[in-house]
C-alpha cells in the first residue's frame, strides 16, 4: 500500500472528524471510532461544514467519505443522544441534521467517493447510498435497523435506495433488516467494487485521480442530470442552475450585460441558434 501524505485542512477545531486533503482529493473521516463512528449533532454540523469548504476551495476536485478505524464507516445516529424529536446535541435541542447533510452532498457540483471501511449501518447505510460511488473493504456489512429501533429513513434512504437495489430488494432491507456482506452489496449493485481492506484506500485514490483527469463541468453537469429526475422541482432547478452559470460565461450572455449597462439594445443576432 502506498504512504500517502494526508495534510490537515487549516482552519478548523473539529472534534468529531478529521478534514484533510491529498492531490486535490479532501477526506472527510468520522473520529467516533469507540461508538462505531455513530454520529451527534455536532459529527454532523462539522461534517456539514467540511463539505461546504469542498464546494467552495477550487482546488478540491473529489471527495472522500469515511469512518476512522477498521470496524465502521457510519452506524448511523448515536442511540446514547437521541432524545424526543430528534438527536440532542450539548445544546439541548433536538435535530435531524442529518437530513441536510445527505442534499449537501448529493448538491456538491464535485464526485463524491464513500469509502466503507467496515459497518455502514442505519443512517451511516444511508450516508454511503447518498454518495455518488461506494466502495467496499471485504470486511464491510451493510443494513438497516429503522424498524428495530424505532426509526425510519423515508427520504433518500427508501426512495434512492430503491433505484439503485429495486423496490422488492429495497423493502427487504427495511423491512426485515438483516445485514449484507460486501459482496452481496456488490452483487446488488448497491456499492460499486469491493476490495480487500488493505487496498481500500489505494482504490479509492485511483478512481479519484481518474476523475480527477475528466472535465470537471462535464461531472457537474452529470451528477445534477443524474439526480434531477428523482429530485423533482429541487433538482431541475439545480441542473438549470448549472447551466446558467455555463451560459453565463457564453459571449452571448456577456453581450446582453453589456448591452444594458451601455443603454443600447443588445445583438443577438451575431450568436447563431443551433438547430
Amino acid at each position: 500500500m502506498e504512504k500517502r501524505e494526508w495534510k490537515t485542512i487549516k482552519g478548523f477545531n473539529f472534534e468529531e472528524i478529521l478534514f484533510e486533503e491529498y492531490n486535490h482529493i479532501a477526506k472527510v473521516t468520522i473520529n467516533r471510532p469507540r461508538y462505531r463512528n455513530a454520529f451527534t449533532p455536532k459529527t454532523v454540523w462539522e461534517m456539514s461544514q467540511a463539505f461546504n469548504y469542498c464546494r467552495e476551495a477550487l482546488d478540491i476536485r473529489v471527495v472522500i467519505l469515511t469512518g476512522a478505524g477498521d470496524k465502521a464507516f457510519c452506524s448511523g445516529g448515536d442511540m446514547h443522544v437521541k432524545g424526543h424529536g430528534g438527536y440532542i446535541g450539548s445544546d439541548g435541542v433536538p435535530r435531524l441534521n442529518v437530513l441536510d447533510l445527505q442534499m449537501q452532498i448529493r448538491r456538491l457540483p464535485k464526485p463524491v467517493i464513500a469509502m466503507v471501511n467496515g459497518y455502514a449501518i442505519g443512517g451511516g447505510h444511508v450516508l454511503h447510498v447518498v454518495c455518488d460511488l461506494s466502495i467496499a473493504s471485504d470486511n464491510a456489512i451493510f443494513g438497516q435497523t429503522g424498524p428495530k429501533v424505532g426509526s425510519f429513513d423515508a427520504g433518500f434512504g427508501a426512495s434512492y435506495l430503491a433505484r439503485i437495489v429495486g423496490q422488492k430488494k429495497a423493502r427487504e432491507i427495511w423491512f426485515l433488516c438483516r445485514q449484507y456482506s460486501a459482496v452481496e452489496a456488490e452483487r446488488m449493485g448497491l456499492v460499486n467494487k469491493v476490495v480487500p481492506f488493505d487496498r481500500l484506500e489505494d482504490e479509492c485514490i485511483d478512481w479519484a485521480e481518474t476523475m480527477i483527469e475528466r472535465s470537471p463541468l462535464a461531472l457537474r453537469m452529470m451528477k445534477a442530470g443524474f439526480n434531477a429526475e428523482l429530485d423533482g422541482q429541487a433538482g431541475i432547478q439545480e441542473l438549470a442552475g448549472d447551466a446558467t452559470m455555463l451560459y453565463y460565461t457564453l459571449d452571448e450572455a456577456q453581450e446582453g450585460g453589456k448591452a444594458f449597462l451601455e443603454k443600447r439594445k443588445p445583438d443577438f443576432d451575431k450568436y447563431p441558434q443551433f438547430p
